[in-house]
């Protein structure tokens, strides 16, 4: 849903801000391991 209706997403753990980026940077290119492991769980 967000790769669609967003132009950035940010990704947060435990308060505090991850990563962010364009959906394509998020989804396709994740940097960190936290981000890495969420999106293989929901996606």
């Amino acid at each position: 849903f967000a790769r669609e209706v967003g132009n950035r997403v940010l990704f947060m753990a435990d308060g505090k801000l991850v990563e962010q980026g364009s959906p394509t940077e998020i989804f396709e290119h994740p940097q960190s391991d936290r981000l890495r492991d969420f999106l293989s769980k929901v996606l």
